[in-house]
């Protein structure tokens, strides 16, 4: 009968713990070292190309670097690592002082040095014997075990056969044969421990099992793309309409499902905090759809962000809008794919500016050259109120730079270098078309060219210049088309980085006329660098190309059957042999004169040579192509 062996039981924990420590201690050392040494300043956006990014750059190094950005899960990890490094070493000690494991040394047994005399042997054997004697020790399988090996090795120095079957085998008492026993601790049966077996057994299997799988289930099932809570989208789906202004989107951010929890006030100061910041900025809010606890909060954090007020802020009201903000890239573009189903273009093009306002720091009623460093109202009103894109297309020496320093006016222009500055060109086609003409029904595309012209050859786009915004930002573009009466027939964010890029929209053309389409390019990040150009489509009407005729070889192919068929039809006709066979083994035994029957691939071969033949003026009757099998 198989026993439970502690020794593999031993052997069998170590390759397990073994599979979870190496890998463990792996992802423990590389963290800590992207955490100290291994990250790059580049590599988490803390560059700072103006002086208006240094605190931002800071901050960046303060919550991207150090000891503290360690999660939970990692010092979770860590303990539960250094834990089971410690048992491993216990069952690697435990191993190695046991005797079976060791390979048989009397010598190191009887703790005499190796060659000693026999004087010195039975000398360390009476001792040993003496001290590990069962009548000693009552009750101690370790002191029995051990005295078991004391004998073997001193009969293995003083009995000649024991003495050979060592030299011969390792162990004095010969060839030893395979024990096969079960990886497990013997307490297992030990008729004490059934009780605690059993619970723990049901703890784990009826209890944690269950508990984990549920959880992961509940929290996995509530993202949808993008890491995007289902709630969110149903919120979206809900608020957003063709008739959604810009005013009401902060609000509708503000409800998404990811900062409920966080955003619901705890304490009765809280709520006098919100409205000391609400009457602050009421005058730029719409007036609140929703009167609930968590949309004021939201909603006034975001306004206090979008009016550049988070200086007034508490610490702990700073961190749920900077959470709030770490959201902002994926539930923003959640918003434009729930327009996108609904086909509202103007409402995907006020999310669009909404994400442009929240990356600037800026508002619907501030000039856009708020996004320019050390510009405030003095500057903007002393360059006569143009809009960005104007003012990228002046010359340095006509810029005003009223009450700014030498080192500010170098953040200006080194910003107005960051800054793209894009010539979009646009092309209609059918792929594989011998002419420029598009008709009915063609799947023709509408091919964007987009040219940043402030990059030279070679060059790529970097991280957006936006120092009010906690978080590195990859420059991309928001390639729309959309009809006149306002319904998207594509949109897509392309965040290609290189000098020259081109975007494909594809669909079918529509019936037969004229139609004029609006392109829209829009920058993820920066506000007054959108393009809207137009697109005009016209398609012909199918009927007057020529008509596709079928050539007689690619007709006579599409007859032929496929080689499944031809399997298939071989399986049967062995089939319908068999059973002839059959049957005329149950007759008188006589056996008839026939012609085999043709399969429907033979038939279709001699169909085809018959045409061919005709084809060729060969009106001579040749039965060679028809195989007659007769039967004896």
């Amino acid at each position: 009968m198989l026993q439970y062996d502690n020794t593999a039981w031993n052997f069998f924990a170590l390759a397990w713990i073994s599979l979870y420590l190496l890998p463990s201690w792996y992802s423990i050392a590389r963290r800590l070292y992207k955490a100290t040494i291994g990250t790059k300043d580049a590599d988490i956006g803390a560059v700072a190309r103006t002086s208006d990014e240094k605190k931002k750059a800071a901050l960046l190094k303060k919550n991207s670097k150090g000891i503290k950005t360690l999660t939970r899960g990692f010092w979770i990890n860590l303990a539960l690592t250094v834990l089971f490094t410690l048992l491993f070493i216990y069952l690697s000690t435990s191993i190695q002082s046991g005797g079976e494991v060791n390979s048989f040394d009397p010598f190191t047994i009887l703790d005499v040095p190796t060659g000693s005399d026999m004087k010195i042997i039975k000398k360390a054997y009476k001792k040993m014997s003496l001290k590990w004697h069962p009548d000693k020790n009552p009750n101690n399988p370790a002191a029995e075990a051990k005295f078991m090996m004391v004998a073997k090795a001193y009969e293995a120095l003083t009995d000649p056969i024991a003495k050979e079957n060592f030299e011969k085998y390792g162990n004095p008492d010969g060839k030893q044969s395979l024990e096969v026993s079960i990886g497990l601790p013997s307490w297992l049966l030990d008729s004490d421990n059934r009780n605690l077996v059993l619970m723990a057994y049901l703890i784990i299997m009826v209890g944690v099992i269950p508990f984990c799988v549920w959880k992961y289930y509940s929290n996995s099932s509530k993202f949808g793309e993008k890491d995007v809570m289902y709630d969110t989208y149903s919120w979206y789906h809900h608020s957003l309409d063709d008739s959604t202004l810009m005013k009401s989107l902060p609000e509708t951010f503000a409800g998404s499902a990811e900062f409920r929890e966080r955003n619901m006030p705890k304490e009765a100061s809280e709520k006098g905090q919100i409205q000391a910041i609400l009457n602050k900025a009421k005058s730029s809010m719409q007036k609140p759809k929703y009167n609930h606890p968590i949309l004021i909060k939201g909603n006034v954090l975001m306004h206090a962000h979008l009016l550049r007020k988070t200086d007034e802020l508490s610490e702990q009201f700073q961190e749920d809008l900077q959470f709030m903000l770490s959201k902002s890239n994926a539930l923003i573009d959640a918003m434009i794919a729930v327009c996108q189903h609904q086909e509202a273009l103007k409402t995907a093009l006020n999310c669009i500016q909404f994400g442009q306002f929240v990356t600037q720091a800026c508002w619907n009623k501030d000039s856009t050259l708020m996004q320019l460093p050390h510009f405030g109202q003095t500057q903007i009103s002393k360059n006569g109120n143009m809009t960005l894109k104007d003012f990228l297309e002046k010359d340095a020496k006509d810029i005003k730079f009223d009450g700014l320093t030498e080192e500010q006016k170098k953040d200006v222009l080194k910003c107005c270098d960051i800054i793209p500055r894009i010539n979009v060109e646009t092309k209609i086609f059918v792929d594989d078309d011998e002419d420029d003409k598009v008709y009915e029904g063609d799947l023709c595309t509408v091919q964007v060219k987009v040219t940043r012209e402030n990059l030279a050859d070679g060059e790529k786009a970097g991280l957006v210049h936006a120092p009010h915004f906690p978080f590195p930002k990859q420059e991309a573009w928001w390639i729309i088309l959309g009809t006149k009466e306002g319904k998207i027939i594509d949109i897509k964010k392309v965040a290609k980085s290189e000098k020259e890029f081109t975007h494909d929209i594809k669909f079918l053309a529509p019936r037969q006329g004229t139609y004029n389409f609006d392109l829209h390019v829009l920058s993820n990040a920066y506000i007054g660098l959108d393009h809207q150009l137009p697109v005009e489509l016209t398609t012909l009407d199918a009927s007057v190309l020529p008509e596709y005729k079928v050539h007689p070889d690619d007709a006579e192919l599409d007859d032929e059957p496929t080689l499944f068929e031809e399997m298939l039809n071989a399986h049967n006709v062995e089939e319908d042999s068999d059973s002839e066979d059959d049957d005329d083994s149950d007759e008188d035994g006589e056996k008839e004169e026939g012609i085999k029957e043709l399969s429907a691939a033979e038939r279709k071969k001699m169909e085809m040579q018959k045409k061919r033949q005709a084809a060729a003026g060969d009106d001579s009757d040749d039965d060679s192509s028809v195989e007659e099998v007769y039967a004896d």
